[in-house]
């Protein structure tokens, strides 16, 4: 490593490939923190898919947003969720195992497709990270998320 020229992850050079900067680490909308490290695994906070401070979108997804569009936002969500993630223990190539994703759908009431929206986020983790990206998961449909976010999801990663 040279100075001015941070060695880049695998992980983060991965998603270089992909067109995505990780981004800095949202700030909390309430009384909570972003992630925290309990023994060797990090939780993260819900995560909101902002892009520059901003939500692209807002609404419930099957009236309003297409299914399409919130699958893209679960991938942001897991983008977000990373730089939380990378904020607490400094480097994504010491993840050793996503081990939970718990995805939420603001929803319509007639909207069913909750899974594959949240597939966006699970795709994203899996191109990134590989076999390591692999994950248990729930996607949830509810009936409104804060700040009329479209999805929202969580990340518990186990790290050396």
């Amino acid at each position: 490593m040279t100075a001015g020229n941070p060695v880049i992850s695998r992980a983060e050079a991965r998603l270089a490939d992909l067109g995505i900067t990780l981004p800095a680490v949202v700030p909390p909308v309430a009384s909570y923190v972003p992630a925290v490290v309990s023994g060797n695994h990090v939780y993260t906070s819900g995560q909101l898919p902002f892009i520059d401070g901003k939500l692209p979108a807002s609404g419930k997804v099957g009236a309003g947003v297409d299914a399409a569009t919130a699958t893209g936002l679960a991938a942001t969500c897991a983008v977000n969720a990373l730089a939380a993630i990378k904020d607490r223990i400094g480097d994504l190539d010491r993840i050793t195992r996503i081990v939970k994703v718990v995805g939420f759908v603001a929803s319509d009431p007639s909207f069913t497709g909750q899974p594959g929206v949240i597939n966006g986020a699970s795709d994203l983790l899996g191109t990134v990270l590989g076999d390591a990206g692999v994950h248990a998961r729930s996607a949830v449909g509810v009936a409104v998320l804060p700040l009329d976010s479209p999805v929202e999801v969580e990340i518990i990663a186990e790290f050396i």
